[in-house]
């Protein structure tokens, strides 16, 4: 990011122009991703409002955590309705 901030400022040129510039020097590196990348790590300075890195991170991590949870409660709710039919069951002793 720091190549598009320097290319940016030494050229005056926008922020497009700069990362395809930077992307063609880097080997190819497409000016969307370069772009995607320079926007977001100002959002993760603080510079720009938005999500960042780390809280999406948190977010994706308490989604899987939330979907375990409620496969385990669905496990647990399933055993619960077996075993209390089970209970109520008359038995041939």
């Amino acid at each position: 990011m720091q190549l598009i901030e320097e290319r940016i400022r030494a050229k005056q040129c926008s922020g497009w122009a700069a990362c395809a510039a930077v992307g063609e020097a880097l080997g190819g590196i497409s000016p969307h991703t370069l772009r995607n990348w320079w926007k977001q790590s100002h959002v993760d300075r603080g510079e720009t409002p938005g999500v960042s890195t780390d809280e999406f991170e948190e977010m994706r991590r308490l989604r899987r955590e939330n979907l375990e949870l409620r496969r385990a409660n669905e496990i647990l709710r399933k055993a619960s309705a077996f075993f209390a039919a089970e209970h109520d069951r008359p038995t041939t002793r």
